[in-house]
């Protein structure tokens, strides 16, 4: 069984620790209420390069041999692997080129940019992007790290667990994003090793909702990727997933659906009682509290994943505008 032990995560957490911050957690006076739990939010989206994804990207390129590091890293992203992927790159003295579909917003677009990596925009799918990719290790020997299914993302993704654990032992259920499944795999490792009989539940968007349609298949299959306001949680899982579709399946308890009007609540939620600036992915484990698709039974920790949002989009949103990115 491919799965990443705690024992790795614990490894890639030391390895790390230079390179990221731990992130806060706070408790939400709003969400406790509504749920007659204490409701914890993890403020990852306060994460150098404003998501989670710095921690597996850094976990990868400092497990790079002097050869692969030499020849450069690749990957394919939706915005916020990229971003950590170039972070960690350029940190590291390593050359970095990121692939992207036409889909990814401009945003996240020049934020890779600024960190030093080159972009190329291939196609309408991370599966288009992944051509590129592909061509660029086989003709120039780059390195592939790609953004989910990867022990050494995996148990950088995971360390965030083991913050949670350590903030909120007595926690009994996690809510967290579910999009390739890089993030919550490592993280309900981490929690389940420190947590025995803690609840994960993964949340993702309605529209394009790649793990679940698999696991619900019994295997990876296609999904269309689709335009939401949970951008970065869109692509497919890969239909030679080796990692995080058999974690998902053994280790994520349930999965709810959010909806594009769920995911703006949450977002405006986030501006208006949270003070924090969210991006639509970074707030679906609160759209689900909020929608009521998640009843915790106790303390509760909700992983805040990311802030990467178009700011133009954002003011849309928490002004109250029914904004709609499907049109």
């Amino acid at each position: 069984m491919n799965n990443v032990t705690v024992d790795r995560i614990e490894a890639a957490q030391a390895r790390i620790a230079s390179t990221i911050h731990p992130t806060q957690m706070v408790q939400s006076t709003r969400l406790s209420e509504l749920c007659g739990v204490p409701v914890h939010l993890k403020l990852e989206h306060q994460q150098r390069t404003g998501s989670f994804k710095l921690r597996g990207a850094a976990n990868a390129v400092l497990s790079l041999t002097e050869a692969e590091r030499a020849r450069g890293v690749v990957g394919v992203s939706t915005g916020n692997h990229g971003r950590g992927l170039a972070y960690a790159a350029r940190q590291n003295g390593v050359r970095c080129i990121v692939a992207m579909s036409e889909l990814v917003p401009q945003n996240k677009i020049e934020g890779i940019r600024a960190q030093g990596a080159e972009v190329r925009i291939i196609g309408r799918s991370q599966d288009d992007a992944q051509v590129e990719v592909d061509r660029l290790v086989s003709e120039e020997g780059m390195t592939m790290i790609p953004p989910f299914d990867h022990p050494d993302i995996i148990a950088g993704q995971g360390t965030l667990g083991l913050e949670m654990a350590d903030a909120l032992p007595g926690a009994t259920t996690a809510i967290v994003q579910l999009s390739g499944g890089g993030l919550i795999s490592g993280v309900a490792a981490a929690l389940k090793a420190r947590i025995p009989g803690i609840r994960v539940v993964g949340v993702s968007m309605e529209r394009g909702a790649a793990m679940y349609e698999c696991l619900q298949a019994g295997k990876p299959i296609h999904v269309e990727e689709m335009t939401t306001l949970a951008d970065s949680l869109g692509g497919g899982i890969g239909l030679d997933n080796a990692y995080t579709f058999n974690m998902c399946r053994d280790l994520v308890d349930d999965i709810v659906l959010v909806s594009e009007a769920e995911i703006a609540t949450a977002i405006r939620h986030a501006y208006w009682h949270e003070n924090q600036i969210v991006e639509g992915s970074g707030s679906v484990a609160m759209a689900a509290l909020l929608a009521g698709k998640v009843k915790p039974d106790g303390p509760t920790l909700a992983l805040v994943s990311g802030c990467n949002i178009d700011m133009a989009l954002h003011h849309r949103i928490i002004s109250g505008e029914d904004v709609d990115v499907t049109q």
